[in-house]
């Protein structure tokens, strides 16, 4: 099997805030520096891409020594948190933007997916767009012909074809958007976390057709995901990315392991010293507990037992209309379920500024194993506060059906059931 893409020695550096190296003066001496052989005097200084603490230096490596090969008809999956640096990867990958050093080589044509509407002018048509990116893929007009019904009966747009994609939901501009990178024969796919903007329907479409273009003709694919689900499904490789480097290139099972571990130690860190929040702010969750409904605090539960969540916070000011929302989910990121106020009672009318925020939970319904809760807080459904892996909560196996047996799935959900036999 041969290589289809190999980097060496790969980083990107920006100077936050500015464009270019920000003068004149130094983009001189970088020319000079360039002429002379020499090192370019801009890169000795820079932080890595750590989002968790704050910088001294407005120059940031988002990427850093980055040293992997993929070979042929290999399905890579890329993963990492927010900011690790996988579009930017990814961006360099299809030329969207240069390095800073080193160097990719790519045997074939790339085809790449990474925003919504990638490569898509949007006075053009639908039709045109599909013609413009094969031209740009160095196909003949000739050719694109020959794939142009393909591409529209995978896509399902086939009714708004000749609409200018300007007027495209962003649905609809990943099923075409896809459709024309999968299609127009790539030697190597690069499609980022776009494709979950699609529906379920179309995703699981869609990680067919990559299955079909690395199994069946021997192309490469680059896929970038978060959900654990899919890479583990699609993936025959894994590389993990961390603050803009490489910690891990090998087997998906193990690179899914490794990453979830990372995340749990994310959930055991202080709540209210995590960085890497989103929303609006004013509101904050400062801890998590869990407790029986005795009061008594708990490091774990059982399935089938009662217990209550308390969510701790603190606000600049009392609020109004609150939501707060849990989701729950398993060791590969699947949502097993969402918990909020809002569709089974009502917002909260008014919180003070400090307290905690308490949901019970009757007769738990989950099997033996280790979930991650994602935590949301939002007034007028406009997010306040929002942590990934804020929580991990241990499910230890419990009695749940009185019988003193459970099924052997693990983080499984189990539901209270009634069997009978009639004549």
């Amino acid at each position: 099997m041969s290589v289809a893409i190999k980097i060496e020695n790969l980083s990107k550096q920006y100077n936050l805030g500015t464009i270019g190296t920000g003068t004149v003066g130094n983009d001189l001496n970088r020319f000079i520096a360039k002429v002379r052989g020499k090192e370019d005097p801009n890169l000795k200084i820079g932080e890595t891409n750590d989002r968790t603490t704050k910088g001294d230096s407005s120059l940031v490596w988002a990427l850093k020594d980055i040293n992997f090969e993929v070979q042929q008809g290999e399905i890579l999956g890329i993963i990492g948190k927010n900011g690790a640096g996988k579009s930017t990867l990814l961006k360099i990958l299809s030329k969207v933007t240069g390095p800073t050093t080193g160097s990719i080589k790519a045997k074939g044509r790339i085809a790449s997916l990474l925003e919504v509407g990638t490569g898509f002018h949007p006075e053009l048509t639908g039709r045109e767009n599909i013609f413009l990116n094969g031209a740009i893929l160095g196909m003949t007009k000739l050719e694109i012909k020959s794939k142009l019904d393909e591409i529209v009966d995978f896509s399902g747009v086939e009714r708004y074809l000749d609409t200018p994609v300007k007027r495209y939901s962003s649905g609809m501009m990943v099923r075409l958007g896809f459709a024309v990178a999968a299609h127009l024969e790539p030697e190597i796919l690069v499609v980022d976390e776009v494709l979950a903007v699609g529906d379920a329907e179309f995703q699981k479409k869609a990680i067919g057709k990559m299955q079909d273009i690395s199994t069946n003709q021997g192309r490469t694919v680059l896929f970038v995901s978060h959900n654990m689900g899919s890479i583990q499904a699609l993936c025959n490789k894994s590389l993990i990315m961390k603050n803009g480097q490489t910690t891990f290139h090998g087997t998906v099972e193990k690179g899914i392991n490794l990453y979830l571990k990372d995340n749990i130690g994310n959930a055991n860190l202080n709540l209210v010293d995590r960085k890497d929040r989103k929303g609006k702010g004013g509101f904050v969750f400062t801890e998590i507990k869990i407790y029986d409904l005795n009061g008594n605090e708990l490091k774990s539960i059982m399935s089938g037992m009662d217990f209550e969540f308390r969510l701790h916070y603190k606000s600049s000011e009392r609020l109004k209309n609150i939501v707060a929302r849990i989701e729950l989910t398993n060791s590969k990121g699947n949502i097993i379920t969402v918990l909020n106020n809002y569709h089974c009672a009502n917002p909260f009318q008014e919180i003070n500024q400090i307290g905690y925020i308490s949901c019970e939970i009757k007769k738990t319904p989950l099997n033996e194993g280790e979930f991650i809760l994602n935590v949301s807080c939002l007034q007028n459904l406009v997010l306040l506060d929002h942590v990934d892996n804020a929580y991990q909560l241990i499910v230890n196996e419990g009695d749940f059906f009185g019988t003193g047996k459970l099924p052997t799935i693990k983080e499984g959900v189990l539901i209270n059931q009634k069997w009978g036999i009639y004549d």
